[in-house]
């Protein structure tokens, strides 16, 4: 695989299985970022430096099924 595009996968990656049809990107985000907020608060507890970024972590965790996203019924079909 080119460098161009292993470059392209890490920054775009494949968000379907995530998504699955009934899972809005709004919050796929919102709960990206509040994953990541904990990933950094819990290195901070621990006095550890995180060489990857928090949000990339916490996406990856989302995308290895590490973490599974639930929606709300309601919000749905917005």
């Amino acid at each position: 695989m080119s460098e161009a595009k292993k470059t392209e996968m890490k920054f775009n990656p494949d968000l379907s299985n995530v998504l699955e049809g009934r899972t809005s990107r709004y919050s796929l985000v919102i709960a990206t970022a509040k994953r990541a907020r904990d990933i950094t608060d819990d290195a901070v507890e621990r006095k550890e430096s995180l060489i990857e970024k928090p949000v990339s972590l916490a996406l990856n965790e989302f995308l290895n099924g590490e973490y599974a996203l639930i929606e709300p019924e309601e919000i749905r079909n917005i």
